[in-house]
């Protein structure tokens, strides 16, 4: 649990999480595992401590289309599931082999009452996951494939040779031939991922 306190230690003092730790849960998953399955309701976050999880739907055909990527020292969930209990339209699955901090809202509302410091924190966090998604909204809208793939080279640094083309090209709403062509095309202007 070490990276889930490093992450909360500019809001929590470490005997707050100390009086917090009975909230959490540690657990390993095997790569593929599912942690939220469409249908369910979302009783849980996640905080990755080390792995990759992501959240996806499935359309009618069968496609699936990538919400979100969480690597290491990022939190999960299907927050809409969550806060108003009902079913979720997504999954949750580990992309690797991942241990991963569990916590529900009774961890949230009890750090908050514990600490402004955390209230304070975690309505930024909060702020902060609308504005990427607003974002992702208008990029899916308006941006070009490369312009995507660039963001998403700038949101997630560490995780392109960590998960499959074909999930990199369904996050982006493109097809794994245009993921491809985008590539090609940024080797070709001499692009090198940083």
């Amino acid at each position: 649990m070490e990276e889930f306190y490093n992450y909360l230690s500019d809001s929590l003092s470490k005997s707050e999480i100390d009086q917090l730790s009975k909230f959490l849960v540690e657990k390993r998953i095997g790569k593929g595992e599912i942690l939220l399955q469409a249908g369910s309701v979302c009783n849980h976050s996640f905080f990755v401590e080390e792995g990759l999880l992501r959240s996806f739907s499935i359309d009618k055909q069968g496609k699936e289309h990538v919400i979100q990527f969480a690597p290491e020292n990022w939190i999960i969930s299907d927050r809409s599931s969550l806060l108003f209990q009902e079913p979720s339209e997504f999954f949750i699955d580990a992309v690797e082999n991942t241990t991963l901090i569990m916590f529900d809202e009774e961890f949230v509302v009890k750090a908050s009452e514990l600490s402004a410091k955390y209230r304070s924190f975690n309505q930024k966090a909060l702020n902060n996951h609308i504005r990427h998604q607003q974002r992702r909204i208008n990029r899916l809208l308006s941006a070009t494939a490369e312009e995507r793939y660039l963001n998403f080279i700038q949101l997630y640094p560490n995780i392109t040779l960590r998960v499959p083309q074909w999930m990199i090209a369904s996050y982006l709403g493109i097809t794994p031939e245009s993921l491809s062509r985008v590539r090609k095309e940024l080797a070709r202007k001499n692009f090198i991922p940083g």
